[in-house]
Formats: C-alpha cells, structure tokens, sequence
C-alpha cells in the first residue's frame, strides 16, 4: 500500500488565509475558489454554519487568481477532495471522491498509484474561538501543517467526453464538461470501507488532536515532525528532506507519494485507527 501525502485547501496562494479548527474540534478545510464552478460557498457547509458565513467571521476577502476580492454568497469553490457526506445535499449511492488532473495525475499516474492506495490529505490550519459571538482565529495559536482526512482508493476512473457521470457524481468539478476535455481528467472514489477493517469507512474527516499535527512544535509550518520509519522511506519531491531535527516538506507539488514501506504504512493506519472521525 502506497500512502500520499495530499496537500489540500486554503493557504497563502489559494484562499489567502489557513483553514480553520473550529472550537469543537471540526477541521474545515475550505475548498479553493473557483468562479467557474456552479457550486457556492454558500452551497457547503461547515459544521452548523455555511462555509460564506464562516469565512465572512475570519475575513472579509478573499485571494483568487493571485489578487484579493471581496467574498460574496455567489463565489464559486472547488469541492475537492470530499470526503465529509454533511458539506452538502446528497444524491442516493454517493461515494467519497478525489479528482485529479494535468501534471499532478501524471505524478499519480507515474509511481503507479492504484486501488487500495492511501490518500491522507493536510494542509494549512490554525486554531479559532469563538469571539463576542463572532469566530476568530485564536491570537495565541500559530498557523500548522494538519492530516485533516483520508481517502483509500476503491476505484479510479478516467472521467473523459466517453465517461457517462452517474447522478451522484455529477456536481463533481472534475465531471464537468470542462474537465471532461482534459485526457489527464481522473477520478478517485473511496472504497465502502478500509482494507484493513471492515468497521472503518474508505474514507472521511477528522477531529483535531494533536497527534495529527504535522508541524514540529515551535518551528514554522513546513518543518515536520515525523517518526524514523520515514528516514528509510522513498518520498516523491523530496531528496535530501531531513535537516536538523526535523523533516523539511517540499514548497511544491500536491501529492507526495510514499513507495511501499512498512513503518509508513503502519504509520498511516494508526493515524486513521487513532483518531475521531467526523461523524
């Protein structure tokens, strides 16, 4: 089993700001916008409020094509990876999915990634509070690197102009017509549970703890704090990672793909078997 580390949502290039750890423990990781997209922020939810009235809290703009706009109840996200069934209404049958396209399917495609591969998916968080009624980040706490979710891959499909979209695919973005042009265009959907335990699901989203903190204490988000086994590990965009104390994550590339390695894979399983799962 291959694990992938998958960098997903906000940061300062996509969004312009982290997503953010609710104070019940919710990790909401805010889709990147996308004003070609027919679904709204209004549209997804997080947890009892709708992602716009979120993000209205923590600011009141946000970073698109590599400027600041103003955030309206119109603008248009990419919902992707989705793996938690609440963000939004659901057809009967929905699977969690994970859409891939360009150069990034060809890195998946390219070390051979396949069915019962897993996806854990991170990226930028920082702790909020609740603020005289309205969220805020918490002024104490530091933007961190976090595995807010994972996905094990049941089946990948080539989603082309020959690709018939099941109903329950559909509001995908990578099934849109658009996307559907593109012969790189790949969908991931989740197996119905884990390989390895019938009890867990093949995929979903956490609760924050701290053991699924990527980033070394009082270090800034990039440096890691991983276990040995990864000393041995073969890592995609990653040569010579380990500094002085601390594993240095590449600045690019979405999916980080981790060759066959026991301790990785062992690893990974805990992470899932340890933690709470957003329910």
């Amino acid at each position: 089993m291959k694990v992938i580390l998958s960098r997903k949502g906000f940061d300062s290039e996509f969004g312009g700001y982290p997503s953010p750890i609710l104070p019940n423990g919710q990790m909401i990781s805010l889709p990147i916008p996308d004003q070609n997209e027919e679904l709204r922020y209004s549209d997804v939810m997080a947890g009892d409020l709708a992602c716009y009235d979120l993000m209205r809290d923590l600011m009141p703009s946000i970073k698109s094509s590599n400027e600041r706009i103003d955030l309206s109840n119109d603008f248009g996200c990419h919902l992707d990876p989705d793996i938690f069934k609440n963000a939004i209404h659901r057809e009967p049958n929905w699977r969690p999915l994970f859409g891939q396209v360009d150069a990034a399917q060809g890195h998946l495609q390219k070390q051979d990634v396949r069915r019962d591969d897993l996806f854990l998916f991170f990226g930028s968080f920082r702790k909020t509070r609740n603020d005289d009624g309205k969220l805020a980040y918490d002024p104490h706490e530091k933007e961190m690197h976090v595995i807010f979710g994972y996905l094990q891959i049941g089946d990948i499909i080539k989603v082309d102009q020959k690709f018939d979209v099941p109903e329950w695919m559909s509001y995908h973005p990578h099934a849109n017509n658009a996307r559907k042009s593109n012969e790189t265009n790949t969908i991931y959907v989740a197996r119905d549970h884990l390989s390895w335990s019938e009890s867990l699901p093949g995929a979903g989203r956490f609760i924050f703890s701290d053991r699924l903190v990527l980033t070394k204490r009082g270090y800034s988000k990039s440096k890691w704090a991983l276990p040995d086994c990864f000393k041995e590990a073969k890592i995609s965009y990653h040569k010579k990672p380990w500094k002085d104390g601390y594993f240095k994550s590449a600045g690019r590339g979405q999916e980080f793909v981790i060759m066959d390695n026991n301790g990785v894979e062992e690893w990974a399983r805990n992470k899932i078997e340890e933690s709470q799962i957003d329910r």
